[in-house]
C-alpha cells in the first residue's frame, strides 16, 4: 500500500516585480512635464520681440485691462489700471465742480432765486447742467431764442468756470409739446436748435475756448423732462455737458474736401469720371462665330468603322 501512495507536489510561485507601484509615478510625471512646458514659455519669450513681452507682463499685472486687446499690438503697461485712476480722477473734479457752482450760485443774491430751476447731476456722460424754464420764460424770453438777463448772467458765471476745465462741452436745446407756430419754416426744431447755439456764443464770449464746445445739438420736444405732460414748462431747457475726460474726442474730417455735384465729398485734386454717354453704352454687334462642329457621338462612331459601298 505504501509503494501506491502518490507523491505530493508542491508548487510554489515565485514573485513577481512587485506591480506598477500605485498611481504616485502620475504625479510626479505631471510635475515633470509642467516643468518642462514653463521652461519652453520661458524660452519662447526670451525669443520674442520687446514689444511682445509688455504685452505678456500687462497681461498677467492687469488682465481685466488687457485681456480684451488682440495681437500683439497690446500696450501691457498696466492701462486698465491707469484708466480707472483717471476715470477717478476726473469723477472727484466733476464732483468738486459740482460743489463749487451749487455754492456760486447759493452766494449771487440775483440767481439764488433760480436755484430750483438749476439742476446738476453727475451721470456715466459727465456733469449735467440743465436749466429749466418756468412759464415765464427764466432763461429765455417768451418764444425766443434771446437770452434773459438771468440766463446772460448764469451762464457767465458758468463759463468762467468751464473755461478752465480741460473737458469737452456738448450743448442741447429742448422745448415741449406746444407748436412754435403756424408757420412751417420755424419751428420748435429751429428754436431749441438757436437757443443752444445761443447758449454756446455767451459761453464762448466769456472765456470758453472755441474748440472746447464739440456739438450743438436741438431736440424740439424729442426728450421730454416729463413725459406724462409734454406741455409743462420744464420741458423747456437747455443742457451743458461737461464730458468726461476722453470721450470727447473730435469728429472725424475728410482732410482737403470738396462738394461735387450730388453732394458727395471727395479729395481735392482728384479727378471724377463722367457717366457713360447712351452711345457708348450700345452693345456693339460682333461677328457670329459659326458653331464648331459637333463631336461624333457612339453610332457615328460606328458608322465610320463600316466600309462604305463604292470604295
Amino acid at each position: 500500500m505504501a509503494g501506491n501512495a502518490q507523491p505530493i507536489i508542491v508548487i510554489k510561485k515565485k514573485g513577481g516585480h512587485g506591480g506598477h507601484h500605485g498611481g504616485a509615478w502620475k504625479v510626479a510625471y505631471a510635475d515633470f512635464v509642467t516643468a518642462l512646458m514653463s521652461l519652453f514659455i520661458v524660452l519662447w519669450l526670451m525669443g520674442q520681440s520687446e514689444q511682445v513681452k509688455k504685452a505678456v507682463a500687462g497681461y498677467f499685472n492687469d488682465p481685466k485691462g488687457t485681456g480684451n486687446l488682440l495681437g500683439t499690438t497690446m500696450s501691457g503697461t498696466g492701462t486698465g489700471a491707469a484708466a480707472a485712476a483717471d476715470s477717478n480722477a476726473n469723477m472727484q473734479q466733476l464732483e468738486d465742480l459740482k460743489k463749487k457752482l451749487e455754492q456760486e450760485i447759493k452766494d449771487r443774491q440775483d440767481l439764488e432765486k433760480l436755484i430750483k430751476q438749476i439742476e446738476i447731476t453727475i451721470t456715466s456722460e459727465g456733469l449735467r447742467i440743465e436749466l429749466i424754464e418756468d412759464k415765464n420764460g427764466t432763461f429765455y424770453q417768451s418764444g425766443s431764442a434771446q437770452l434773459s438777463q438771468n440766463g446772460q448772467k448764469l451762464l457767465a458765471l458758468l463759463a468762467a468756470e468751464l473755461k478752465t476745465l480741460p473737458n469737452r462741452l456738448l450743448i442741447e436745446g429742448h422745448t415741449d409739446s406746444v407748436q412754435y407756430s403756424s408757420d412751417a419754416d420755424y419751428s420748435n426744431w429751429e428754436l431749441s436748435a438757436d437757443r443752444a447755439n445761443a447758449a454756446r456764443r455767451l459761453l464762448q464770449e466769456n472765456g470758453v475756448r472755441g474748440d472746447q464746445v464739440t456739438q450743438v445739438r436741438g431736440y424740439a420736444d424729442q426728450f421730454l423732462r416729463v413725459k406724462s405732460n409734454p406741455y409743462d414748462p420744464s420741458n423747456r431747457r437747455i443742457t451743458i455737458l461737461v464730458k468726461n475726460l476722453g470721450d470727447g474726442a473730435p469728429l472725424p474730417q475728410l482732410a482737403h474736401a470738396e462738394v461735387v455735384s450730388g453732394g458727395v465729398p471727395r479729395a481735392a485734386g482728384a479727378t471724377v469720371k463722367a457717366p457713360p454717354s447712351p452711345e457708348s453704352t450700345k452693345p456693339q454687334s460682333e461677328p457670329q462665330a459659326k458653331p464648331s462642329p459637333a463631336p461624333p457621338g457612339f453610332l457615328g462612331k460606328i458608322k465610320s468603322w463600316i466600309p462604305r459601298a463604292g470604295k
